[in-house]
């Protein structure tokens, strides 16, 4: 664990941060907003991006273009998303792609949308807990939900690491059947196999600067409200050795015979 605070240097905590929040080093996903329209969404950061005769976005999957110049994760790309804009003053917000390209995953994170949210997140940290598996619970950007995440020591193969996700959520479910958890969307990475030439399901990153400053996208304690110091946090939070998801996923398919699957679409 690193010794990092709010007072840190810049640079310490774009390397505290990029050592959790591992994704594709070779493309990410940038957000959007149309002006026009208001619709919003990501896209992957490209080099091409609308360039006339080359980027045709709108009949042509960005995976599937011929002209694709995707640019990587660098530590110019983390410190802007942390600032929440660009070199030319344009909001600027980022994701990961989790799973790579050998199917593996350096984290997982559980999706919680709706009312029932902070009920739900807040029994899944407690389950976590309870088999001693280090997690971080973030507020997603709209404040109407929740991201949990857990971080490995290294890449784990995304069978292995969703298992381990699944076991969480079944536990919880188990302890509490009469609530259930309505608010509980997916998981990222959302598949235990990269479809041929698919990216994957991408996730938005923490810690965006504008709905920061309004209260979300940051780490909760277990009132729910902000850590006073985010890097203190993030800087204290333990990784997940291979041998201990193994244990685990090895321990409830014992206890069941097989380990529930995460479910693609809500419960």
């Amino acid at each position: 664990m690193m010794m990092i605070n709010r007072h840190a240097t810049p640079d310490a905590k774009i390397t505290l941060f990029s050592s959790l929040f591992r994704g594709r080093e070779d493309v990410y996903p940038r957000r959007f907003e149309s002006r026009r329209t208001g619709k919003s969404g990501y896209a992957p950061a490209c080099a091409n991006e609308w360039v006339r005769g080359l980027c045709d976005r709108k009949s042509v999957k960005c995976a599937e273009c011929p002209h694709r110049r995707f640019l990587p994760v660098t530590d110019d790309v983390i410190r802007q998303h942390l600032l929440g804009q660009d070199s030319g003053g344009r909001e600027f917000v980022v994701g990961i792609y989790p799973m790579l390209l050998d199917e593996t995953c350096f984290l997982l994170a559980a999706d919680f949308d709706g009312e029932q949210w902070v009920e739900d997140a807040a029994a899944v940290r407690e389950t976590c807990r309870r088999f001693d598996v280090p997690c971080a619970l973030e507020r997603s950007r709209s404040g109407n939900g929740a991201h949990l995440w857990l971080f490995f020591e290294e890449a784990l193969p995304a069978v292995l690491a969703r298992k381990v996700g699944a076991h969480l959520l079944t536990e919880t479910m188990e302890r509490r059947p009469e609530i259930g958890l309505r608010s509980y969307d997916r998981c990222f990475p959302n598949q235990d196999t990269l479809p041929k030439g698919q990216l994957g399901n991408l996730i938005a990153l923490p810690l965006q600067k504008l709905p920061r400053d309004h209260g979300n996208s940051v780490f909760l304690d277990d009132s729910m409200v902000p850590y006073a110091d985010q890097w203190a946090f993030l800087a204290d939070v333990r990784k997940i050795a291979r041998s201990e998801a193994e244990r685990i996923v090895r321990s409830a398919e014992a206890a069941r015979g097989n380990v529930v699957g995460v479910r693609l679409v809500p419960w």
